[in-house]
């Protein structure tokens, strides 16, 4: 008997962890890239929960060949590729990811194939995803992913919100979706997509309190009916890729400006001289433009670029997923700076 009730009271006794307990939530997530004295860039926070997942391969430095004759050498380039388990967003799951770069780093963000959003039962349980990414001075983004892919049926929201600290900062940042699984037939048979992208800056006045301004929204909407009524893939003119670019800050400034260069360039209805029966000879820049213009009729690409407060938007669209990861991708190595200051895997999502 005495056994007996020494083994119900050892049952019956509340034991307390020796270990903190954790203050991560379901599909909440964390980055911080710090710079450690005297000049280290290093990944000093990456965490994450169900169904998030951040995997972040060692940092490499840029194209040893670009940096020759510069010193300090450069600064070691941080990647962090964000994924799902299960390989996709599930009805109803929500990410919450939290990124910070301190003054003088680096980091690229990608990711390992598209982000697959599955079926829902029901219109109104809507899939997740939100990223706020602060951005202090001297510091750069680049995020490359691959396009959300949102399988029939589905309903999905994300927000993307990028802080930068006294207007400094630079983004590179691309959103982009598709019209789903085309080798099933699927053609934007949605309930509904939403997404927005925000840059906000913050500065400190004189009286030390802390001042927010909104820079840029865009958003992108695509709802199965509309308000007219008319299916969205009716609405959508046989295009499968919606896209779009910012670019801001120093560190992408020679991009910003050749992708407005590129656009002026692009032939405009009676741009032609008829009467010049003579093509004149083009220089090696203009025969790789006109290569390339050639490519974005084949592959059925649109785009435009403008300059708004500071940044270059870049609206882009294609009537196959190839066509958008073609030209994007041969925009960005045409320009070099991507490549010559992140290197080869910044572009890793675009092969």
């Amino acid at each position: 008997m005495n056994i007996i009730k020494l083994k119900i009271e050892f049952f019956n006794m509340t034991f307390t962890s020796p270990f903190a307990q954790s203050a991560s939530k379901p599909g909440h997530g964390s980055i911080v890239v710090a710079l450690l004295p005297p000049d280290t860039p290093v990944l000093s926070t990456i965490s994450y929960q169900y169904p998030l997942k951040l995997i972040a391969p060692d940092p490499l430095p840029p194209p040893e060949s670009d940096f020759k004759d510069k010193t300090p050498a450069p600064r070691l380039v941080h990647t962090v590729f964000l994924l799902t388990y299960g390989g996709g967003i599930v009805a109803g799951d929500s990410i919450d990811l939290a990124v910070r770069l301190d003054a003088g780093t680096s980091l690229v963000l990608l990711t390992q194939g598209s982000t697959k959003i599955f079926k829902t039962i029901d219109p109104s349980l809507v899939s997740r995803q939100q990223m706020t990414v602060a951005v202090a001075p001297n510091s750069a983004l680049v995020y490359l992913p691959d396009p959300v892919q949102p399988f029939a049926q589905t309903a999905f929201s994300q927000s993307q919100i990028y802080n930068l600290e006294n207007e400094e900062g630079s983004l590179c940042v691309c959103d982009w979706v598709t019209s789903g699984r085309s080798a099933r037939g699927e053609n934007w048979d949605i309930y509904e997509y939403r997404s927005r992208n925000q840059v906000w800056t913050s500065s400190t006045d004189a009286n030390g309190v802390q001042k927010r301004r909104l820079m840029l929204r865009d958003n992108m909407i695509l709802d199965k009916n509309g308000q007219t009524g008319i299916p969205l893939s009716d609405r959508m003119d046989g295009y499968a890729v919606f896209g779009t670019l910012i670019i801001r800050g120093p560190v992408f400034s020679p991009l910003s400006k050749y992708f407005v260069d590129e656009f002026e360039a692009l032939p405009r209805i009676g741009g032609r001289n008829w009467g010049d029966s003579v093509l004149p000879e083009l220089t090696p820049k203009e025969q790789r433009r006109a290569d390339r213009q050639q490519r974005e009729k084949i592959d059925g690409v649109v785009w435009s670029a403008a300059s708004v407060r500071g940044f270059v938007l870049v609206k882009f669209a294609s009537r196959e997923v190839e066509g958008s990861r073609n030209w994007l991708r041969d925009m960005i190595k045409e320009e070099g700076s991507i490549l010559n200051s992140f290197g080869e895997r910044a572009l890793l999502c675009l092969k």
